[in-house]
C-alpha cells in the first residue's frame, strides 16, 4: 500500500470535532507534523479559554472547573485539562499536553507533548509520548508509545513497501477514533492506527494499520467484519 497525505489528515482518522485541536491539526498534510508544533499550541489555546470555567495557573496551565484532579498528580507546563477530565493518583503530566473532556489519565501514566481527544482513556502505567489519540481511543494497563529510536535517527513511517521519512527523532503514535490497545502492547516509533481498530494484547506494532482492522501480530492483520 502507498502512503498518501490524504490518508494522514485529521478527516481521515477522526470524526469532526472532539477537540479543540481541531483548527490546529487540519493545516497539517501529514499529521506527524502538528508534534512539534503542541508546545506553542497549548498556551494560545489556554489564553483564549473562559476564566469563569478554567483555572488558570502558573506555567500555562489551565484546569476546567469540574476537572477532578488527584492531589498526587503531576501536572508540568503548558497543561489543559477540559470539562470532566479526570486525573488520578500519581499520574505524570510532564509537559505541553492537552486532555480532552472527559478523558482519564490514570495511575503512573505518563503524558508528554501529547493531544488527547475526549473520553480518551489512559488509565493504567500507559506511557504517551510526541502522540495523538483520537476520541475514545483506548490503551489498556501497560501499553505504551516508544517515541525514540534505539539509535536516535529519523523516525521513518512505513507502510507495506513504502518508506517516508518524517524528520522527526520524536514521534510516538497516532490512534484514529475508537482504537482499543490491548494491555502491555507496545507501538514502536512512528505507528498510526486507523479508526475503530484493535490491537491484541502483548503486540508489537509497527507503521500503519488500516482503518478497521483486527491486528493479531505483525503480517497478521484482518479486517473486522
Amino acid at each position: 500500500m502507498k502512503i498518501h497525505p490524504d490518508m494522514m489528515r485529521v478527516n481521515a482518522l477522526f470524526t469532526p470535532g472532539h477537540t479543540m485541536a481541531w483548527e490546529f491539526l487540519s493545516q497539517f498534510a501529514w499529521l506527524w507534523e502538528a508534534l512539534p508544533e503542541i508546545r506553542s499550541f497549548i498556551p494560545k489555546a489556554g489564553n483564549s479559554l473562559s476564566p469563569t470555567e478554567y483555572e488558570a495557573l502558573p506555567n500555562n496551565v489551565w484546569i476546567h472547573k469540574t476537572a477532578v484532579v488527584a492531589p498526587t498528580a503531576y501536572i508540568g507546563k503548558s497543561v489543559i485539562i477540559g470539562v470532566g477530565a479526570n486525573v488520578r493518583h500519581c499520574a505524570f503530566i510532564r509537559e505541553n499536553a492537552l486532555i480532552g473532556d472527559g478523558a482519564v489519565v490514570g495511575n503512573s501514566t505518563e503524558l508528554k507533548n501529547v493531544i488527547l481527544f475526549e473520553k480518551v482513556q489512559v488509565p493504567h502505567y500507559n506511557y504517551v509520548g510526541d502522540s495523538i489519540l483520537g476520541y475514545k481511543s483506548h490503551m489498556g494497563a501497560g501499553a505504551i508509545t516508544s517515541n525514540v529510536k534505539s539509535d536516535h535517527s529519523l523516525i521513518t513511517m512505513l507502510c507495506g513497501d513504502s518508506r517516508i521519512d518524517t524528520n522527526l527523532k520524536k514521534f510516538g503514535a497516532i490512534l484514529g477514533d475508537n482504537v482499543e490497545i490491548g494491555c502491555n502492547s507496545v507501538l514502536n516509533p512512528g505507528c498510526v492506527i486507523g479508526a475503530n481498530s484493535t490491537v491484541y494484547p502483548l503486540s508489537f506494532v509497527r507503521g500503519f494499520v488500516s482503518a478497521g482492522s483486527i491486528y493479531k501480530k505483525q503480517g497478521e492483520i484482518v479486517e473486522k467484519y
